[in-house]
């Protein structure tokens, strides 16, 4: 690999990225915690096991979250899990660029339950990983990008199915991107 690859894609002031932003603005941050986690554990925790299969780090990150929304667990034994395992995995994965942006993807949906604008960074780190997966280390930036817009639709889609009308506790958002 000749190159240095991205740790993400997908750009915070395309169209498609704001559109989601808005979005995630209107709806509560156990939606938004819930849609993440749905959609980590979906598209990108298969990605992950497909490369690293015994590793549970990011899995366990997930049912973590899940613990958390069920009140079953604190919120600092959900942030040591996300740090200490989940991007710790990420951490070691230098080699394997879509698992590694899969496990940062994973911690940042986890990281949704006490943050709402962690759900961004799945996006961004989900793109990296399907554009990975699908085009392997080579390909285009513009490639790359292409495979990000096909992500946020699939994310925005997928948050459009569980959003709730009129959400009477939205979530506060503060960007950083």
């Amino acid at each position: 690999m000749s190159k240095k690859l991205r740790k993400t894609y997908g750009k915070a002031d395309a169209p498609s990225t704001v559109a989601l932003m808005r979005l995630i603005e209107t709806q509560s941050k156990i939606t938004v915690a819930n849609w993440t986690l749905n959609y980590a554990e979906q598209k990108l925790l298969p990605l992950f096991l497909k490369r690293c299969p015994n590793d549970e780090r990011p899995a366990h990150a997930i049912a973590a979250a899940r613990e958390w929304l069920d009140g079953k667990v604190k919120l600092p034994y959900v942030k040591n899990i996300i740090l200490n395992e989940c991007h710790a995995a990420a951490r070691e994965l230098d080699d394997n660029p879509v698992a590694q942006a899969a496990a940062r993807a994973i911690g940042q949906s986890a990281g949704s339950i006490h943050a709402a604008p962690h759900s961004l960074g799945l996006y961004f780190y989900a793109a990296a990983a399907v554009g990975y997966d699908r085009l392997g280390l080579d390909a285009d930036e513009a490639e790359y990008e292409v495979i990000a817009e096909e992500v946020c639709a699939d994310y925005t889609a997928a948050l459009r199915v569980v959003a709730v009308e009129n959400e009477p506790n939205p979530a506060v958002c503060k960007w950083n991107c």
